[in-house]
């Protein structure tokens, strides 16, 4: 039987990037991943520059596009806003490549990676003993990079306490004209989807184009799909591929470590609540267990009070203020569209900032709109 000192379930950026920082610091470390490596990862695919700076690596070979201008519509009101900067804003890539590429480099770094193991249950004790579709891994770590359905962490025992909200996402392609057209933009339409959002991300020869929305009842995102194309400009499609997928923009609320286990990225519920982005977090937290098992010096009690402690610092504040900013943006309706007509420029190249990874959302944000709403009413 293989014994590591870190097992990692999951081969996606959070998982992998952890793996990578682990194997640097010269911790055995094995990556459990129950498909063959490069493949398709249902994502828009938009990586912020917050994320692309945190890499320790050039991820050009895998670029399909960049872009250092944003374009958000609000139909209903009318309102198109735009924000740009000197660096790329969002640079457009397929997960398979680009997950792939973070698997390489970790395993130059003397990370082992299983394929085609799928995890099937977990043996707790002073040390684990994952029982994989291939046989069992012994480890004394664990972190779950396994993504919004973790099955490792149903197998810890965490119960659901993340909001999931559905998400569609098509990988398109259209005629030339309408390519030419849409690949010099990359849009949000918040107008597209009740409670929620449209986007247009042109990629190397065709457009993803998705829908998220966290309304609670039941929506028919296939039919806003057609009418969102509608809204492109596109009448014709010539290929296009659906995937349908859930996206957790609550953190769990019973803790993020257990019995040796680690969650990390959509497993822990780390996307961002407002915009619904997931890898940039993901690397972070991936970075941040990591971080928390290397400076413990393998100490599991430690290790844990660490990565509280790094979460508590580096990530949970601006999580807990974007879950109160999307509810307003999202389900207050009248007095986000009043917001947007008076701040709407401000707002966006604040939220650009955030992107850029030169700011958080404020914590005292909702007090700062209470009193402009207060000024603008009284």
């Amino acid at each position: 039987m293989k014994t590591y000192d870190v097992a990692v379930i999951g081969s996606g950026p959070a998982g992998a990037s952890a793996a990578l920082k682990l194997a640097e610091a010269g911790i055995s470390t094995v990556i459990i991943e129950k498909e063959t490596l490069p493949r398709y990862k249902t994502c828009g695919g938009g990586f912020v520059y917050r994320g692309r700076r945190k890499l320790p690596f050039d991820i050009t070979p895998v670029v399909e596009r960049e872009f250092s201008k944003i374009d958000l519509f609000f139909g209903k009101m009318g309102i198109h806003l735009t924000t740009e900067r000197e660096e790329p804003i969002i640079t457009m890539i397929m997960r398979d490549d680009f997950d792939n590429l973070i698997v390489e480099k970790a395993k130059e770094a003397g990370v082992t990676l299983l394929q085609n193991h799928k995890l099937k249950n977990i043996t707790f004790g002073d040390e684990l003993t994952l029982h994989t579709s291939q046989g069992d891994v012994k480890t004394k770590f664990v972190i779950a990079a396994d993504g919004a359905l973790s099955v490792t962490a149903k197998l810890t025992g965490w119960e659901e306490t993340r909001y999931l909200i559905p998400a569609l996402e098509y990988e398109v392609k259209v005629n030339d004209e309408d390519f030419e057209r849409l690949s010099k933009e990359v849009r949000f339409d918040f107008d597209a989807v009740p409670l929620g959002y449209g986007w247009c991300f042109p990629k190397k020869n065709h457009l993803s184009i998705g829908l998220a929305s966290a309304r609670r009842t039941k929506i028919d995102l296939k039919k806003l799909y057609k009418e969102y194309l509608v809204t492109l400009g596109i009448e014709e499609v010539e290929e296009e591929e659906f995937h349908g997928f859930q996206i957790p923009v609550t953190p769990r609320t019973d803790d993020y470590t257990r019995k040796g286990v680690f969650l990390v990225g959509d497993a822990a519920g780390f996307a961002d609540p407002v915009t619904a982005e997931g890898i940039s977090n993901a690397i972070l937290s991936g970075n941040l267990a990591a971080d928390a098992i290397i400076e413990s010096e393998l100490n599991l009690k430690k290790a844990e009070d660490l990565y509280n402690e790094k979460l508590n610092e580096n990530l949970l504040p601006e999580l807990q203020v974007g879950e109160k900013l999307a509810k307003l943006f999202y389900e207050q309706h009248k007095i986000r569209n009043f917001l947007m007509k008076r701040y709407g420029e401000k707002f966006c190249e604040a939220m650009t900032e955030v992107f850029m990874g030169n700011r958080s959302y404020p914590r005292d944000i909702m007090k700062r709109l209470k009193e402009k709403l207060k000024s603008a009413i009284f």
